[in-house]
């Protein structure tokens, strides 16, 4: 339907590891004029689970993270591979970081994180009928779980204290759907 009015001179890839890997390209703009334009590719799918339990309680992780030098509270999250089912990696990362087993489940969104720099792309799924048993994160996670009311993390969406993308996309999105059933 629309036209790319991108044109690509060459590629030279940059980066690369088992998570992402960099290619900058030279290119002319849609104004005609010489730039180079830097791709990140991500090599899984990004996943965020918002478990709800009948009480309208949300399970979020708080996590040290590396790339903001900061603590950061979001709800469960973590990598598709590609080719794989996005709700098989959903409920093997909600059980990883929390220990909740959830019986039924829905997609909420799919959603580009930041796709001015790169091709990430994101599912957030709803996990509700929630079961508890112990929790299994990966050595690289230091995770603190925390029971809280929706309402509760709505709040510190609006004040800026969840700021992860998947979080505050699937916050909003379920507060939304719950608005609209209750109108």
């Amino acid at each position: 339907m629309h036209k790319n009015p991108w044109t690509i001179i060459s590629s030279s890839p940059i980066y690369d590891n088992n998570w992402i890997n960099v290619v900058e390209h030279k290119v002319i703009n849609p104004a005609g004029g010489d730039g180079v334009y830097g791709k990140v590719h991500f090599k899984n799918l990004a996943i965020g689970v918002v478990a709800l339990d009948e009480e309208r309680n949300i399970y979020l992780v708080g996590q040290y993270r590396f790339t903001l030098d900061a603590y950061s509270w979001e709800i469960p999250e973590g990598g598709s591979p590609l080719g794989v089912d996005p709700l098989d990696s959903a409920k093997r990362e909600l059980k990883e970081e929390t220990g909740i087993i959830a019986r039924d489940w829905k997609k909420l969104l799919d959603i580009h994180l930041s796709n001015s720099v790169s091709d990430e792309k994101g599912y957030i799924y709803l996990a509700t009928g929630l079961e508890f048993s112990e929790a299994e994160p990966e050595e690289t996670e230091e995770l603190q779980v925390q029971k809280i009311a929706l309402e509760q993390a709505y709040q510190m969406v609006l004040d800026g204290t969840i700021t992860d993308s998947l979080s505050v996309a699937g916050i909003l999105r379920i507060k939304i759907l719950l608005a609209e059933k209750t109108t």
